[in-house]
């Protein structure tokens, strides 16, 4: 007689169980959070927050470069007051100033700055004796946002709790999300648009599949069509307020309502829902056309800013970068570009992701998986397509990818929420074995290959956390990282300087014209007994007696000197000595 062999029935309701993994994944949303502020002060206050701060205070490059570059000799504090409020200035000097040296960027984040620092600024500043708190503050406020619209979108797309928690807590210890969320630029306030306006496109796409009712009583009502689209517009119109390349988030909105209103098969419901997306697109550029003007209008000046990412760049250092960029989301332990170990750790982490889409696309229902890969996809091909086929390396620059990582943390949380099963109950309580068996035999049963193979997957959800606090913690710890470029050196530079007896600072413009930022960037480091002494283009004003009068009995250095002035002073105070090549630190004679 065959032995009875009792089938598990797996119930996929509550894949988190048992309660401790649950309040773990809960536990380490909370960490996230407190991530977001540890340190908040302790990274240099790079290039890009240095303009973010110039522009919401009212000022133009131009004009501080005309007021500073001329032979004069400051402290740090007197380079520190461009980023203060401009006096007498208004909301419409951050628009101009915006509009006629960075119509790339929308005024959106740059004006809740100004609010924000004019409100908070300096009692932010009293409390934490930092200047930079305030500024950093916001953009970790908004990426908290991001957290309970990440949970709403999973649960809107999947149904799953187990799901939303995990793409929750993806998300909160996500080494980049982290990183960009402690910077004062507009990274944070993007992610939470893309977010945001997923989750009310899949509302909205859900509620019109339900059948208007009559009943008088308003809660059984479902909501206006109006209402839904609205709050989709309204996200939308954000997003385009804080970056342009939100618009790649709207190609595969876009995609996804054609495909999936075509694959529905009802011509009802195709017209009803591009008619819902057509009018919140249309609405959305109507309220974006005056910056749409502006863009126009100063296309030239965008393209002569934003020249640096046209360079040539190889399919191979595309491949690191994408690379880099994708894994950053789960670990970000950097041992150099070159170094093999950079790349070895990540290649598993893309392993995981590439078995999550295959396994998304294989087992969710068609609406659910269409929408997380057109969302990833489609951003993430409209930025490569265009590098593969000109050599360009847009899409090699990770923040400019920010649409397309929640789908990532969705698609890594299906996976492992549907390998989480819980413990299988059986038919009857104890599996009969066979009678001639013997009692030492080990046999893989069913239930001995389901319980490995939910510890194997709670084991690489436990590797997965660890790469993330372990970067966390790293990152938390340094004063510089990655994204700090090409500001990445200002913290050493500053350690050198400020030791040296009688500091004094000599710099320009510099070759490209960037100088500005980086020694604003440098002055928020320097003591106040440094000096900087700063040139205009003249070179040979080095060769002068006043110039030899005001570094008399210091210890000069030579901040990132354009060519120019770096062959004025050989020739005027004979070889310098290179200190910070990297940081092109020279000390002068």
């Amino acid at each position: 007689m065959k032995p009875f062999v009792s089938q598990p029935l797996v119930s996929q309701s509550n894949p988190l169980s048992p309660l401790w993994l649950r309040w773990l994944v809960i536990f380490l949303i909370v960490v996230g959070v407190v991530f977001r502020f540890v340190n908040l002060n302790h990274k240099v206050y790079w290039h890009d927050e240095v303009y973010t701060s110039l522009r919401a205070a009212g000022y133009t490059g131009q004009e501080i470069g005309q007021e500073i570059f001329q032979n004069k000799l400051f402290s740090p504090q007197d380079l520190l007051q461009y980023q203060q409020i401009k006096p007498g200035s208004t909301p419409a000097d951050t628009v101009r100033s915006l509009a006629v040296e960075d119509p790339q960027h929308p005024p959106l984040y740059f004006l809740l700055n100004r609010v924000w620092v004019q409100w908070f600024g300096k009692p932010l500043e009293a409390i934490f004796g930092s200047p930079i708190t305030a500024p950093r503050l916001l953009p970790v406020l908004i990426s908290l946002l991001s957290l309970p619209f990440m949970y709403a979108l999973a649960q809107e797309l999947f149904a799953s709790q187990a799901i939303a928690l995990l793409a929750t807590a993806f998300l909160a210890l996500s080494p980049f999300d982290i990183l960009f969320a402690q910077v004062a630029r507009q990274y944070s306030l993007l992610a939470l648009a893309v977010i945001a306006s997923h989750y009310f496109l899949l509302r909205a796409i859900r509620l019109s599949k339900v059948p208007k009712t009559r009943s008088r009583d308003v809660r059984q009502r479902p909501p206006a069509a109006w209402q839904h689209w609205g709050l989709y517009a309204l996200a939308i119109t954000i997003g385009l307020y804080t970056q342009p390349f939100f618009a790649l988030t709207l190609i595969g909105h876009g995609v996804y309502v054609v495909l999936e209103a075509i694959a529905d098969g009802q011509r009802d419901r195709l017209q009803q829902w591009l008619a819902g997306f057509g009018l919140a697109l249309t609405a959305a550029i109507m309220l974006y056309a005056p910056w749409i003007i502006v863009m126009l209008q100063g296309f030239q000046r965008a393209l002569d800013t934003t020249s640096w990412a046209t360079a040539v760049a190889g399919f191979d250092y595309l491949l690191k970068l994408w690379t880099l960029s994708f894994t950053a989301l789960f670990l970000d332990l950097d041992f150099g570009f070159n170094n093999p170990w950079t790349f070895v750790l990540r290649v598993p982490i893309m392993v995981l992701i590439g078995m999550a889409f295959y396994t998304l696309v294989r087992r969710s229902d068609r609406p659910v998986w269409l929408f997380v890969v057109t969302a990833t996809v489609v951003p993430f091909l409209l930025l490569a397509l265009p590098d593969l086929v000109l050599g360009s390396r847009r899409s090699a620059v990770s923040r400019y990818l920010i649409a397309c990582y929640p789908g990532i943390h969705l698609a890594l949380a299906y996976l492992i929420a549907t390998k989480l099963s819980p413990k299988p109950h059986y038919l009857n309580r104890i599996p009969l074995r066979s009678t001639g068996a013997s009692r030492f035999r080990f046999r893989f049963t069913p239930y001995i290959l389901s319980f490995l193979n939910r510890w194997f997957w709670r084991s690489v959800l436990f590797a997965l956390f660890t790469a993330s606090l372990v970067s966390c913690t790293v990152s938390a710890a340094s004063d510089t990282w990655w994204h700090n470029v090409p500001s990445y050196f200002n913290a050493a530079v500053a350690r050198r300087v400020n030791v040296a007896p009688s500091p004094l600072v000599v710099s320009d413009r510099g070759d490209d014209f960037t100088n500005i930022a980086d020694l604003i960037s440098l002055s928020y480091q320097l003591q106040p007994n440094v000096r900087l002494l700063l040139l205009n283009q003249d070179a040979n004003w080095v060769t002068t007696e006043p110039f030899k009068s005001q570094i008399d009995g210091a210890t000069v250095f030579a901040f990132r000197p354009s060519n120019q002035l770096r062959q004025g002073l050989e020739r005027s105070r004979g070889s310098l000595q290179f200190i910070l090549p990297a940081a092109r630190l020279w000390q002068v004679p």
